[in-house]
């Protein structure tokens, strides 16, 4: 993530974060360091996994002071071990305080996302298959968790409504059906757009495909119905298999041949990777 991308969409993001755990002032800090003192304290793994989000824990701390100095020994996408020195922090000790919940919170969320990721992209390996995630993701922490879910190995969907078109079951409903639903889309939408359809069975693929789907998503279809899927599809679109996928059911998924597998799990299950500040002494 770099500076452009940080200040365009994650400042005011991380900003709100700093807002809400901070309201007025930090009470605990302020009692027992009331005036400026150098400090460092260390970043430290906990657990074993993929390290994501380091741009994020450092602009928390950028953000309540400028001049705050951080050292990452290790970088987004490293595999990391549990006792390891992941980096240092220099600078008001204060702040230090002050940001360290926040800042924690980010980096363990996002390495969480990417550690889990990476473990379900490592099952789909000698598969044609790409892992993407969904918008199935925390509010307000969307652009970080995505971007974690890359770090991790796998691929980001449609980042959110105005981005591409998806039409699920509802929308197929509030439609009158499939055939309609696509032919509503394809007249509003820019011909550049490709229109991705979600159905539940074979009939609605038949359907979805002759009225000039680009990509079908397979809902929550057994394993032969998506194999059948699959064949009907070659050469006439690209196809989704969502519904249910985890890491304990996806190595099954990987044979039936579809050329994405979709996973709101990625964003909305993955534990935390345990981190710490620790050491904290004034220099």
């Amino acid at each position: 993530m770099n500076n452009i991308t940080m200040k365009m969409n994650a400042d005011e993001l991380i900003l709100n974060a700093l807002r809400e755990d901070i309201t007025s002032e930090d009470i605990t800090t302020n009692s027992v360091m009331p005036h400026f003192q150098m400090g460092e304290v260390e970043l430290i793994c906990k657990q074993d996994g993929v390290i994501a989000g380091l741009a994020v824990f450092q602009r928390v701390f950028e953000l309540l002071e400028e001049k705050i100095e951080v050292s990452f020994w290790c970088k987004d996408g490293d595999c990391v071990k549990k006792g390891e020195k992941l980096g240092v922090l220099r600078g008001d000790i204060r702040v230090l305080l002050s940001g360290e919940r926040t800042a924690l919170n980010y980096l363990q969320r996002m390495s969480g996302i990417a550690t889990y990721t990476r473990s379900i992209v490592e099952l789909l390996k000698g598969s044609k298959t790409k892992l993407l995630d969904t918008r199935k993701t925390t509010p307000n922490m969307r652009v970080f968790e995505k971007y974690a879910v890359k770090v991790g190995g796998g691929n980001n969907h449609r980042y959110n409504l105005s981005d591409g078109i998806l039409l699920k079951d509802n929308h197929i409903g509030a439609a009158g059906g499939v055939k309609e639903a696509v032919r509503m889309a394809k007249e509003y939408a820019s011909f550049v757009r490709k229109i991705e359809v979600e159905v539940e069975n074979l009939d609605m693929l038949k359907e979805a495909l002759e009225a000039g789907a680009d990509i079908i998503m397979l809902d929550n279809m057994s394993v032969e119905d998506m194999k059948e899927a699959v064949r009907l599809c070659a050469g006439k679109a690209e196809t989704e298999c969502s519904g249910n996928v985890t890491r304990e059911n996806v190595a099954k998924l990987a044979d039936i041949g579809v050329d994405y597998i979709s996973s709101g799990a990625l964003t909305h299950s993955a534990p935390i990777l345990d981190l710490s500040l620790k050491n904290l002494h004034a220099i």
